[in-house]
């Protein structure tokens, strides 16, 4: 019953705050960076959040969540907070960074931080190391989400993917909590999107996936990869356009239409096209952790199934 509350109080929230953005002009202009080209309301993540923040709270009153899990979770109110802030009036990049640094640590400081690092022939358990690449992974996760918000569905769409396969890994209420909050948006967010998330949506989204990764990994060391390769088709694409950026003198700051998923949407696809490749990606992502035992060796194929993506977008539409 609670699923079905939820992703009728995420479809109906995401309706009343589009006719809200659209009477006050809360629209997304399109820039340098954006593969759309129409003025279209923002801040549908509110939707996302308020159900996502009322089924995690649910769940913890009938103590079917893991305390430590729920804290660390209730922590990103703050960025999706300030991130809506952002979204209305523009924050500067300090006051942001500011923000994720202090909502990562005090996530990991609920976690108890990241125990292990598994390398397969050895672990790094110097807690020192181990919790500087939690807080950058936190960092980072919180941002690449951000990056790869630019098309109908497919931030959405990427959060669905996740929910579903914890759940089906894992099992854990939230994740199917996290599944219907975001699918009642999605609703009006798909191809052509009515509204999109903004920050308020995909900056908490972000941070969710790095805390489920830091938690999953302290329980089992494997389980690291096993998030980090679900999670591929999003940080490799963040990670490579980054690097092939700085390699190119490209100022990073700049927006941009570089990433993957853009090039394709430049080389002519639809925007549901491409959300459509990505499942088909995501899904051959969760048959690697779900059949194959070593979980390193998913990683591994993995690469080279995301590097096999990438040239495959090279070959549609080249990085310039």
């Amino acid at each position: 019953m609670i699923y079905i509350i939820l992703i009728l109080l995420s479809f109906i929230l995401t309706y009343y705050i589009k006719k809200i953005a659209i009477r006050k002009s809360l629209v997304d202009i399109p820039n340098d960076r954006s593969s759309h080209t129409t003025p279209t309301p923002h801040g549908g993540g509110i939707a996302i959040a308020v159900s996502w923040f009322i089924g995690i709270s649910y769940l913890y009153y009938i103590n079917d969540i893991n305390s430590s899990l729920f804290f660390a979770l209730l922590t990103g109110v703050v960025i999706s907070a300030v991130s809506y802030i952002d979204d209305l009036y523009e924050l500067s990049a300090k006051v942001r960074l500011l923000t994720q640094a202090s909502v990562a640590l005090v996530g990991l400081y609920f976690l108890g931080g990241l125990q292990t690092i598994d390398l397969m022939s050895f672990s790094i358990e110097d807690q020192v190391v181990t919790n500087i690449f939690a807080f950058l992974t936190v960092i980072w996760f919180i941002n690449l989400y951000n990056f790869l918000d630019g098309i109908d569905g497919y931030a959405g769409s990427e959060a669905v993917f996740l929910g579903i396969a914890g759940f089906l890994l894992f099992g854990g209420s939230h994740f199917l909590v996290l599944v219907f909050a975001v699918l009642g948006f999605l609703v009006w967010n798909w191809h052509k999107a009515k509204i999109f998330m903004g920050d308020v949506g995909s900056t908490l989204l972000g941070y969710n996936v790095a805390i489920f990764t830091i938690y999953y990994a302290n329980q089992e060391q494997s389980n690291l990869w096993m998030w980090i390769t679900m999670f591929g088709l999003f940080w490799f694409d963040a990670t490579l356009t980054l690097v092939r950026r700085y390699k190119n003198g490209e100022k990073l700051g700049q927006a941009h239409r570089k990433h993957g998923y853009q090039r394709l949407v430049q080389s002519g696809w639809a925007h549901d096209k491409v959300v459509i490749f990505s499942i088909l990606v995501n899904f051959s992502l969760f048959c690697l952790v779900y059949f194959i035992s070593n979980i390193l060796i998913a990683f591994f194929i993995s690469l080279l199934v995301l590097y096999a993506v990438m040239r495959y977008i090279d070959n549609k539409k080249s990085f310039n």
